[in-house]
């Protein structure tokens, strides 16, 4: 077994937020490969935020953000299973991120399926179009490829859980959120979220 130094231990508890003694069992699976341990840890927490994902999270909070000018606004509800949680460092700095996220991101939805149906078609449309054009001559099946994998970045341009983190372009917004729940232990969701400018 790899001899892992309390520095490196450190180094991934500082990167992921996870337990110590998790970061170095990971370290330990990984013979000291602290990419492959942050992956790890971030497999363990996925499969712990699947499993909580059915239980009742009724307690929360209302997180918000005003741009220093004034002339932009974010509100999001973040909710979990106790108040004790929705007391917690990571659950508030989760949500202070979220906000400035949105902020600077601008989703337009929070999810794949609240994209409305004729948005989606349309989208939907243009992007065939444009893609028969650029590869003309392909095969239908490489074509619907290409549209299926230009409609994902149209997913991860405009729905909330499907952007980037802003604090870490490896992770998505649902993916961090799942990374928290399995830190915390309790299931963790983001319900709505409201972005104003002025003006729009």
């Amino acid at each position: 077994m790899a001899q892992i130094d309390a520095k490196t231990v450190m180094e991934l508890r500082k990167m992921t937020g996870a337990p110590m003694m998790d970061c170095k069992a990971a370290l330990q699976e990984t013979g000291g490969d602290i990419e492959k341990a942050r992956d790890e840890l971030r497999k363990k927490g996925l499969q712990t935020a699947d499993a909580k994902a059915g239980r009742e999270s009724s307690e929360g909070t209302v997180f918000s953000y005003v741009h220093h000018d004034g002339k932009l606004g974010v509100m999001a509800e973040v909710t979990c299973e106790t108040d004790f949680v929705a007391r917690n460092e990571d659950f508030k700095e989760f949500g202070k991120k979220l906000c400035l996220h949105i902020a600077a991101f601008t989703p337009r939805f929070l999810t794949r399926e609240e994209v409305d149906e004729s948005v989606l078609a349309k989208e939907r449309e243009i992007v065939t179009e444009q893609t028969r054009q650029q590869m003309a001559g392909k095969p239908d099946a490489v074509i619907e490829k290409a549209v299926d994998g230009r409609m994902g970045k149209f997913f991860s341009e405009n729905c909330l859980l499907d952007q980037n983190w802003i604090d870490d372009d490896k992770a998505s917004v649902e993916e961090t959120r799942k990374g928290l729940v399995g830190k915390i232990g309790e299931n963790i969701q983001i319900r709505r979220f409201v972005r104003m400018k002025l003006g729009e």
